[in-house]
């Protein structure tokens, strides 16, 4: 199945981001701590990294790496102790709280393992909350087309308990698309689904990508989903413990066995 190719929203009436050629994602310096003194969990040690627009990364580590902590600041979600980091152009570090909450709404999409759908609400109403909350126009016809590409036409009046887990985080990431975001972060978008349902949901974050030139941050513990990934990113102990381009699912096995071994499954750092 594949997503037509096209431009951000035409309605997307944002202010353009700084820096406009630069990474889609950028952290520079970036540590995480929880607690102080003897007891402080350093989750993040200090992460420098620059992730190009148009791909499709996936985050891997061992229990406890930080690879969660990771997501949560890139995405604005949690803020670093120290460094910076940079969406689309612009510094997200200094931002207040209202300002983040309107990037979040507005320039990024999330996809999470539990899909998030308000159970009270259509298929197309769900697929549409992000521009309603942006204070956008709620365009029902790019809902129906967003709904198509991800094979759920006809599906839009439904409620979400009417339709299957598979079906479900189709419709999380028409959802995450519908703003044209500048990054699609997606936290274990695959774990609650079986072998060929989660084969389907790559698939579609994959030709996001290809055909849309969105940019896809994943976390996983699957080497299978990692494989989809232009590059896979590997965290041990809240830091960098490398990367492999276009990896195979053994090669990303192989990889994570090595880092298990080295670092221990239980390192005292947060998830």
């Amino acid at each position: 199945m594949r997503l037509r190719g096209g431009t951000r929203h035409e309605t997307d009436d944002r202010p353009e981001t700084q820096g406009s050629s630069g990474p889609a994602v950028e952290l520079r310096g970036v540590r995480r701590q929880y607690g102080r003194g003897a007891g402080a969990v350093h989750a993040l040690a200090g992460i420098d990294l620059a992730l190009a627009r148009g791909t499709f990364t996936a985050v891997m580590g061992p229990s406890g790496s930080g690879k969660s902590t990771f997501l949560q600041c890139a995405a604005g979600l949690d803020r670093p102790s120290a460094g910076s980091v940079r969406l689309g152009g612009t510094e997200i570090t200094g931002m207040g709280e209202n300002q983040l909450t309107e990037l979040r709404r507005s320039r990024l999409g999330f996809v999470f393992q539990a899909f998030n759908l308000l159970p009270s609400l259509t298929v197309e109403q769900n697929v549409l909350l992000p521009m309603r909350l942006a204070g956008q126009r709620q365009d029902r016809r790019r809902a129906e087309t967003l709904l198509a590409q991800v094979g759920l036409t006809g599906k839009g009046r439904r409620r979400p308990g009417e339709l299957s887990g598979g079906q479900q985080q189709r419709v999380a990431i028409a959802r995450a698309l519908v703003t044209g975001p500048d990054v699609v972060f997606a936290d274990e978008p695959t774990g609650a689904l079986d072998t060929g349902t989660a084969a389907e949901v790559l698939g579609l974050l994959r030709h996001a990508v290809s055909s849309l030139g969105a940019t896809v941050v994943m976390v996983t513990h699957d080497p299978a989903a990692a494989a989809r990934a232009d590059r896979v990113l590997f965290l041990a102990d809240g830091v960098l413990a490398g990367s492999l381009d276009r990896a195979s699912a053994e090669q990303i096995t192989a990889r994570m066995a090595a880092l298990t071994s080295r670092t221990g499954s239980t390192a005292g750092v947060a998830a």
